[in-house]
């Protein structure tokens, strides 16, 4: 550690800072327990009482996919591989354009809380339990992760206690989770959204006045080729090119936004239709903002090292501790301000985290506990979805405590949301565009878009890509005042990109991993997604898929793409909050004209025999 006292450690106003972000969060959750009579239903719970607006949900769902990972990964990548990564700005765009045509019409429209309902009510029974359990092994998974590595980041830049952090933030989590519910959930992510653009502001702001203005940072990036946008290359091997953001980008995303039941559970929660839709183009600003704010951060950290790379120098022991050390470096004389950061990170991570733990407990109590316990009253349904919460809090700690012991399957793990996500995507696509689709071809598709990209995904850990593959920039130490012998750093700059326990060493190099196992992790949920949907097509045709009774409700129709003009012809109506909406569909009034008229009542003949 005696190398690294030279750039400034953490003082008590640093801690200061750090505890009140902590503090804050939890009265946040103290006040939603008691505000408005508490916590009645679970239905309060898990979904806000469907009563939320625009802004607070669109910040709320921007705030969770910008874990901590996203805080310390994003500028360490474009420090390492140039702004390339920016062009994921296009990405967000047609993900939101997706999620809100394609999948928000027809989750609104059957009014469900869990997003694996649909799967039982288009499909059966034995497709939703799959969705339900490959949603809850991946979140749990993902969710140590994204506890335990922006701790280990921190602890190793800035002596922050490690295990300290890990308790105290999921007990956080829980906390306000358990007693505020969604709600709670929601305007906690809005606080932190607001400290993770504090922190990043700090920085950028700082290292503009030190490196000479925002050009000074430009012009240095410019001269080391970090400013490398333009790369067409069609090969879907290569790590980041056009293609690669724009395709796999919009495919991983859109499982995430489209069909992951943390996302869907919270525009759901929004109390017209409208409002659902506002919030996730309200969301695609937040993203698009933090997108620039990450970018510009890894610009004025390649501004800042581009001639002592504090990576290859030994100063740091992994490409996530440069922000942390870059902030030591260039505020250390305002205490409290790298304090701000730190809670910047954290705010990530307690954003994603609340989230998931909500979400597993509604997926919980919706699809394990409901359907088997009918009896059960609302007022226990309620307290069950806490416990659920609690349970599923401690759960995720021992992952992150888990995750500490295998501490290189970092990246392992970030890519089954690639893998997971992908075949569950293909899952909802294939329900809701394809009319014939059925359940026995949903379920082979689903099993078949997984065995592939868990083929892939594997193999791509154990055998990782070479580095023509993914194109790192060179980095440079020749400005360090170095005293150290010159073996030290070549070890240093031949260090293996990828972060695999399973790593296997110096092996003949066959046809199969250069070209199959090297495609960019980007195209992992790609492939799963297209496979599911093409295998699941061809077997329900082969199995009479057309002749099956399908309610018109679990569809995307034309009418629910028209229904967005709906607005300019009447004022927008709240929809009635019925239990199971089967008259009152939520369609807006269909009074308009008379082909919808024709359209409703068809429908309700459609329920009568369906009931």
């Amino acid at each position: 550690m005696g190398a690294q006292r030279d750039i400034g450690t953490f003082v008590v106003w640093d801690y200061v800072v750090f505890a009140s972000m902590l503090l804050i969060s939890a009265a946040i959750g103290i006040y939603y327990a008691f505000a408005g009579g508490g916590q009645q239903t679970s239905k309060d719970f898990l979904m806000g009482g469907r009563r939320m607006t625009a802004v607070p949900v669109a910040l709320s769902l921007s705030a969770s996919f910008m874990s901590a990972v996203t805080v310390l990964g994003t500028p360490a990548e474009i420090y390492r591989f140039g702004i390339m990564y920016s062009i994921f700005a296009i990405t967000y765009f047609f993900v939101v354009v997706i999620s809100a045509e394609v999948f928000l019409p027809v989750f609104y429209k059957l009014g469900i809380t869990s997003t694996y309902e649909y799967l039982e009510l288009r499909f059966n029974r034995c497709v939703r339990l799959c969705g339900t359990v490959l949603f809850i092994v991946q979140t749990i998974l993902y969710t140590g992760i994204v506890i335990y590595a922006p701790a280990l980041a921190l602890n190793q830049v800035t002596g922050f206690d490690l295990w300290g952090a890990v308790v105290a933030t999921g007990v956080v989590c829980t906390f306000y989770c358990t007693l505020g519910g969604l709600k709670a959930v929601i305007w906690t992510d809005v606080f932190q959204v607001g400290i993770m653009i504090a922190g990043f502001a700090s920085v950028i702001i700082q290292s503009a006045v030190i490196q000479g203005g925002i050009n000074g940072i430009l012009n240095d990036a410019y001269n080391g080729g970090r400013l490398n946008f333009w790369n067409f290359n069609p090969n879907p091997l290569q790590r980041h090119t056009f293609w690669t953001i724009i395709i796999g980008g919009t495919f991983t995303w859109t499982s995430i936004y489209g069909t992951n039941q943390s996302q869907v559970q919270r525009y759901i929660s929004c109390k017209s239709r409208f409002q659902a839709k506002l919030s996730l183009y309200i969301n695609l600003v937040g993203l698009w903002i933090i997108l620039v704010c990450s970018v510009f951060c890894g610009l004025a950290l390649y501004s800042r090292y581009h001639d002592c790379d504090p990576w290859t120098a030994k100063k740091v022991s992994a490409a996530d501790q440069l922000m942390p050390y870059l902030v030591l470096d260039i505020l250390r004389d305002y205490p409290g301000v790298p304090g701000l950061f730190v809670a910047c990170a954290y705010s990530g991570t307690l954003s994603t985290v609340s989230s998931s733990i909500n979400a597993l407990a509604a997926v919980t109590v919706e699809d394990l506990i409901k359907p088997r316990f009918r009896s059960l009253s609302e007022r226990s349904l309620s307290w069950i979805s806490q416990g659920m919460s609690v349970l599923y809090g401690a759960l995720c700690i021992g992952m992150a405590a888990l995750a500490s012991l295998m501490g290189t399957l970092l990246q392992a793990a970030l890519s089954i949301f690639g893998m997971v996500g992908g075949p569950l995507l293909g899952l909802f696509s294939l329900g809701i565009l394809v009319p014939f689709a059925n359940s026995i071809g949903a379920l082979l598709g689903l099993l078949a878009g997984f065995a592939i990209s868990l083929w892939v995904g594997i193999g791509a850990q154990l055998y990782p890509p070479l580095p023509e593959r993914t194109l790192p920039l060179p980095l440079e130490i020749y400005g360090c005042n170095s005293t150290y012998n010159r073996t030290d750093l070549m070890t240093a700059t031949a260090m293996p990109f990828s972060t695999s326990a399973f790593q296997v060493h110096n092996i003949e190099r066959t046809p199969l991993m250069d070209n199959w196992y090297s495609l960019s992790y980007l195209y992992f949920s790609t492939l799963g997604t297209l496979t599911t949907i093409i295998v699941g097509m061809l077997i329900s045709l082969s199995t009479g898929g057309r002749k099956q009774n399908l309610d018109p409700r679990f569809l995307l129709t034309k009418q629910d793409f028209l229904s967005n003009f709906d607005i300019f012809k009447k004022k927008q109506h709240d929809i009635s909050y019925k239990s199971h909406p089967v008259e009152d569909l939520g369609t807006d009034n269909p009074a308009f004209n008379h082909i919808e008229l024709n359209f409703t009542d068809q429908r309700g003949k459609v329920n009568g025999t369906r009931l």
